[in-house]
């Protein structure tokens, strides 16, 4: 698992963003979650090999 850093703009963003520790998946969730991905292509790397290095991604 990746270790990320929470970054928010406001208080409220903040707060949003920590309502997220209170979702609850079932595994029909995960199952759908999982075959909606399965059907993305991704293309190249969400950074250069550079910046990877410095945010560990």
């Amino acid at each position: 698992m990746h270790k990320r850093t929470l970054c928010a703009r406001s208080l409220e963003r903040l707060q949003e963003n920590l309502g997220a520790v209170n979702v609850e998946l079932t595994p029909q969730d995960l199952q759908a979650i999982n075959a909606a991905l399965s059907q993305l292509h991704v293309v190249g790397d969400c950074y250069p090999q550079q910046l990877r290095e410095m945010t560990g991604c």
